[in-house]
């Protein structure tokens, strides 16, 4: 019971900060991990991008446009036990596209999806003015408007784009729930929106877990194992989901940062150690 009390205040506490636009820190429930079991992962042991996991979000076309860049595989590599996805202005292109910023979003799509369970990402993320990095879960239905998430919801487990923004946002991501895509942008809620850690634990200098326990009645969300939010937004999905690994960029100097202001050298990779699924035990 007391632990229901703390999520709730937790809860309530973290739906006022956000209001106020405040960051929150993580200060709910440890994840139980003795509830789930693993079922999929990638350990980026190997020395190439496994893509019998991984493919390319290319929507068509190759290399993919993406936001104010564009997305292929050359940008996305395996080494010392991590993939890195690269972040790189290249005049000549890449792979025959036009000059421009490139990088990569690799999804599950067709090879694994699962509705509930753990879902958990190790990452370092990338530094620089205008990237923005994401960790999340997609559903092919997110376009079929119908006034609910539970045939479909987008789950962002974590996304960065605070990096250019003074304290208290600057060490800080944020995460998201959509659902019901249409021309107007679908249903959106915000989840512990500007989660930061201080100023010991730079999420662009150190790895981080970031994490989604994902149930029939709710979602609750976690920073290196620890609770920050849970919402019940749309219904709560009930259909299975991708994974996707992102960076996308961005032109906004307001919202996420102008790539172009960065300087030769100023942005690193997206570093990621693992991601993990597991589902709940029989």
């Amino acid at each position: 019971m007391w632990n229901r009390i703390a999520a709730w205040l937790l809860s309530a506490l973290n739906a006022l900060l956000l209001w106020m636009n405040i960051p929150v820190i993580p200060a709910g429930q440890r994840v139980d991990l003795d509830k789930f079991e693993l079922v999929w992962s990638d350990e980026f042991d190997g020395n190439t991008l496994d893509r019998s996991k991984w493919s390319l979000r290319a929507f068509g076309q190759y290399p993919a446009p993406r936001v104010d860049g564009y997305w292929c595989y050359e940008t996305a590599n395996v080494y010392g036990g991590m993939l890195h996805i690269a972040s790189v202005y290249a005049q000549d292109g890449i792979a025959g596209g036009p000059a421009g910023y490139y990088s990569s979003g690799l999804h599950t799509q067709g090879a694994f999806y699962q509705a509930f369970g753990y879902f958990e990402v190790r990452a370092m993320l990338p530094k620089g003015d205008g990237l923005w990095s994401a960790f999340w879960l997609q559903s092919e239905n997110i376009a079929h408007v119908d006034g609910s998430g539970r045939d479909g919801t987008e789950v962002d487990i974590y996304e960065s784009f605070y990096y250019t923004q003074r304290w208290p946002k600057k060490n800080s991501i944020s995460s998201a729930l959509y659902y019901d895509y249409d021309s107007s942008g679908g249903a959106f809620q915000a989840q512990g929106h500007t989660v930061c850690w201080g100023q010991v634990k730079k999420p662009y200098d150190t790895f981080h877990t970031y994490g989604v326990e994902w149930n029939a009645d709710e979602y609750i969300f976690y920073i290196d194992g620890v609770e920050y939010g849970r919402s019940t937004l749309g219904g709560v999905c009930q259909t299975e989901l991708f994974l996707l690994l992102s960076v996308e960029h961005t032109f906004n100097a307001w919202w996420g940062g102008d790539i172009r202001s960065n300087r030769p050298g100023d942005m690193t990779d997206f570093v990621v150690d693992y991601v993990r699924v597991y589902q709940y035990k029989n």
